[in-house]
């Protein structure tokens, strides 16, 4: 469950491999499509669409961004699954999708080790739990006693069922003993307007998504979940910190169809390296309050298949069971 940072000695020789790119991908029709897998409007959406421009960029190709909602995640991916295997439909998606719902939703209608091909990983980021500024409780342990006192309190919004969000409220309310509710949105934007609106007590959903907000005195955040302070919240204490012991991070990674030509995809993966590496990107990135990586198809691969061993038995533990 530990952020990785990949091998920056693969960056070396980008430029000029991104050269002989794009006459293999103009060979085909239409634009590459990136697909968002939840709502527009928050920080993926934003990252997706940076990612979008400078690959386009780099190749020398168009490249349009979608954004496919629903079920935490799986409609999008479903939707590249579907696609054609020529590396031009990309999955750009937090870990849940590709990690958390296999083990969680025994029923899921694609393996996503089986059935996606690695890109590139694209950036890695923490998690917060965040309240409306009215909130009384300052500190976790003092919201933790404020939703004690009264079970109505005892709600919290994230992105999507299934998601890591929705694990750490599983996990907190665990620790604490208050059987918190879940409820879930179509992506951090909708549950993040209902916390400043008021109509739910707190959000579990990623530091990147409540950064911004947090500095505008719209909401306030009370831990972050790394195993170390987020460098972009370094006043907020981890949940370790406050007492209840939860710890993980996560990421961001491309994704293809499973069987897309493999020089597509390093070119692609290469693509994205020169950009998480290129200054302007990165400061756009670092805005987002994400780190920038990049990259190959084959440290993706190996991220995404040691997340899925090491968050198996966490999400077992929680007593998850799908509806």
């Amino acid at each position: 469950m530990d952020r990785r940072t990949p091998d920056r000695r693969t960056f070396l020789g980008t430029a000029a491999a991104l050269s002989l790119a794009a006459p293999a991908l103009r060979a085909q029709s239409g634009p590459i499509r990136f697909i968002f897998p939840f709502a527009a409007g928050g920080a993926g959406d934003a990252l997706t669409r940076i990612v979008a421009d400078e690959v386009g960029r780099a190749l020398g190709e168009p490249a349009i961004v979608e954004a496919r909602p629903g079920a935490g995640g799986q409609i999008g991916t479903q939707a590249v699954i579907n696609a054609a295997p020529d590396g031009r439909t990309l999955l750009l998606t937090p870990i849940a999708p590709v990690v958390i719902h296999p083990i969680v939703f025994p029923q899921l209608p694609y393996d996503p080790v089986r059935d996606l091909a690695p890109v590139s990983l694209v950036t890695t980021f923490d998690f917060a739990l965040a309240v409306h500024p009215d909130t009384p409780a300052k500190t976790l342990s003092e919201l933790v006693a404020w939703v004690k006192q009264d079970p109505r309190r005892a709600t919290y919004g994230s992105p999507g069922v299934g998601n890591l969000p929705h694990f750490f409220g599983a996990l907190l309310a665990e620790k604490i003993g208050v059987p918190l509710v879940h409820a879930p949105y179509r992506g951090s934007a909708p549950a993040l307007t209902d916390l400043v609106g008021g109509q739910v007590p707190m959000v579990i959903t990623t530091t990147s998504d409540v950064t911004e907000l947090a500095k505008g005195g719209r909401i306030r955040i009370l831990a972050v979940s790394g195993r170390e302070r987020s460098p972009f919240l370094p006043d907020v204490p981890t949940f370790t910190e406050a007492g209840i012991a939860i710890a993980g991070g996560a990421w961001y990674g491309l994704f293809a169809k499973a069987g897309s030509p493999p020089e597509i995809l390093g070119r692609i993966s290469r693509a994205v390296m020169a950009a998480m590496h290129d200054g302007a990107v990165k400061e756009k990135v670092l805005g987002l309050a994400m780190v920038p990586t990049g990259s190959t198809p084959e440290e993706l691969g190996r991220v995404q298949r040691q997340d899925i061993a090491d968050w198996t038995p966490a999400v077992k533990a929680s007593g998850f069971r799908p509806t």
